[in-house]
């Protein structure tokens, strides 16, 4: 296929607050309930004070370099700006993390023409199906040519189940037998969205323990087999990660990231973990753009990210 134009991120639309919020709500119970407390029961800004919110933040899955980083800045702006009152922390704290998030927050990114091809990773049991599910919805709603491709060939059961999701949406999906070679799944699904002008094609892969090297490599094979047909693609390498395992899920993206490429994060299970927090930890520590958000069961609660709108939600009461 001949070359196509630089690919370009374009923004979706920016995520309801209150869905955010909801999805967040366990976690700015974690944070936000417990630095009130510190706050309503703290008389000064001394040694003290700064020790108990450095145990909230980290306790919240912020991480220990992360929260080093903000009680140091937190530290310095009391000391600059001569602040006195405990409470005025909480506003700087907000603006701090938010301000971590803007630095690498980044919106997907689509090709310039013709098909945008996805390609989905992550370990088993994160959400990675139901993911590519919300995802092909969103598009699918949008009037978009919506393929998937069950590149994960190894359980019989991943199969049906994107299937079951398929005709549930709408959309069609190319896949090949249990045991099938990846690889030769995606050439299929690659040429197929070529021929029907298919506007975005989401290409499963099979979980995988992010210690496995050998399976780590045939990730690298499928991305070879996309950049033949398409030469900037795959357009987005998504990582499924989800957040109630808190500081493993650091462990798996820096994995990841160093077998894959992988260009954005699909942060899921929000909703129910008070681990939200680690959503600063990849920012500050991996510098990986978290793209997505799942704040919920629904086919709907799949929330672009936005690093203004996750402070305001980890911070409103």
């Amino acid at each position: 296929m001949a070359a196509l134009e630089p690919r370009i991120c374009q923004k979706g639309a920016i995520g309801i607050f209150n869905r955010i919020r909801q999805g967040f709500s366990k976690t700015r119970q974690s944070i936000v309930n417990k630095v009130e407390g510190l706050i309503k029961s703290s008389r000064a800004l001394d040694e003290d004070f700064f020790e108990e919110l450095e145990e909230i933040l980290i306790g919240s899955d912020i991480g220990v370099l992360t929260t080093q980083d903000l009680i140091k800045e937190l530290r310095r702006q009391v000391k600059e700006n001569r602040i006195s009152k405990p409470e005025e922390v909480k506003d700087s704290l907000k603006v701090h993390i938010s301000d971590i998030m803007s630095e690498i927050s980044q919106p997907l990114c689509f090709a310039h023409q013709g098909t945008t091809v996805f390609l989905i990773v992550g370990v088993n049991g994160v959400g990675k199906t139901t993911t590519i599910a919300k995802l092909a919805n969103r598009f699918r709603t949008q009037g978009k040519r919506v393929l998937l491709a069950a590149g994960d060939t190894f359980r019989a059961a991943a199969i049906e189940q994107l299937q079951i999701w398929a005709d549930r949406i709408g959309v069609e999906l190319i896949k090949h037998h249990a045991g099938a070679d990846p690889a030769a799944v995606v050439y299929d699904a690659l040429k197929a969205a070529q021929a029907r002008k298919i506007d975005i094609l989401i290409i499963d892969t099979a979980g995988r323990l992010h210690t496995k090297t050998n399976l780590m490599g045939e990730i690298a094979k499928v991305r070879r087999v996309i950049q033949r047909e398409f030469e900037d693609g795959p357009h987005e390498v998504l990582l499924v990660l989800d957040a109630t395992t808190g500081q493993n899920a650091v462990s798996q993206a820096r994995s990841f990231l160093e077998s894959t490429g992988i260009s954005g994060i699909v942060l899921t299970k929000l909703d129910g973990t008070a681990k939200g927090g680690i959503v600063v930890s990849l920012a500050r520590e991996l510098k990986i753009p978290v793209k997505l958000l799942g704040v919920g069961e629904g086919i709907q609660d799949l929330e672009d990210f936005n690093s203004a709108d996750f402070a305001a939600a980890l911070f409103t009461e």
